[in-house]
């Protein structure tokens, strides 16, 4: 946690200004505080302990999250993929998803895009690209995916006419169906060219309803999203793209480095598909 721990040189006491809002509990800075960061709030600690009051094993869930992001990076750069959107970046934690792909593709381009004011701040001050590839960080909306797609600076660095890996890791929980969320996944995946994949993770109540029931009520009761989605529901964002072996598979089931004893230790289902 080397570069989280930096943090607080880099930007001082600005995070509070920046964020405004250090009252209400933050899903970002809630992982950092899972996995370990300082960049949290007493907010986002509390609801991040209840959480942990009712599913003990939340660290190692998210910390399996954030693995299946490195090995789907390395998977996807050895494949070819030069070009990374990652949508819902959260607050920067080594190796970051940059890291990872460049250390295979060292031309790799990645754009990170975040619609939380401190991560940006974050991401800005602590991620730093290779001399070969690019890195950006964009201020964006998942819910408004046509702006995203637009940015300048995404279309500096990523041409949408090559093949893009979409990355969506633990983001579209805080969307509810009433936004059209399948609708902003569906005009993301439209806009990218044949030969581009889309990854992403997401948490479920399938394997424990009762206890997801209950975080995600008492998460509604700090006026925070938490949408938990069933398997199908999470194959719907994927529309018509071919998924990859193993197809959806509890997050730590996804091409693990090691023998995994318990895949479902960890409630977050997991896939990669491609664009035909």
């Amino acid at each position: 946690m080397a570069e989280q721990e930096t943090t607080q040189s880099v930007l001082g006491d600005s995070a509070a200004a920046v964020h405004p809002d250090h009252l209400v509990p933050n899903s970002a800075r809630m992982y950092d505080y899972w996995l370990g960061g300082k960049d949290n709030y007493a907010a986002d600690r509390q609801l991040a302990d209840l959480f942990l009051q009712k599913i003990p094993s939340m660290r190692e869930m998210a910390r399996a999250n954030r693995d299946f992001v490195n090995r789907a990076a390395r998977v996807l750069a050895a494949d070819g993929v030069r070009q990374f959107l990652d949508i819902g970046t959260g607050i920067p934690t080594s190796p970051n998803l940059h890291e990872t792909a460049q250390a295979v593709a060292p031309d790799a381009h990645v754009v990170y895009a975040d619609n939380d004011p401190v991560v940006l701040a974050h991401a800005r001050a602590l991620m730093v690209s290779n001399e070969v590839g690019q890195v950006a960080y964009i201020a964006a909306d998942l819910r408004r995916p046509e702006r995203i797609l637009s940015d300048p600076q995404l279309r500096e660095q990523l041409d949408l006419d090559r093949p893009v890996a979409l990355m969506l890791i633990a983001v579209l929980m805080l969307i509810d169906d009433q936004d059209d969320v399948q609708g902003a996944v569906a005009q993301l995946r439209e806009a990218l060219p044949s030969g581009s994949y889309l990854a992403l993770t997401h948490p479920t109540a399938d394997f424990d309803p009762p206890v997801v029931g209950e975080v995600t009520a008492s998460a509604r009761a700090t006026g925070m999203t938490f949408v938990p989605r069933t398997k199908a529901e999470v194959a719907g964002f994927f529309g018509d793209w071919e998924l990859t072996e193993p197809g959806i598979v509890p997050v730590r089931a996804w091409r693990p480095d090691g023998e995994v004893t318990d895949p479902e230790s960890a409630w977050y289902w997991a896939g990669v598909a491609r664009k035909p």
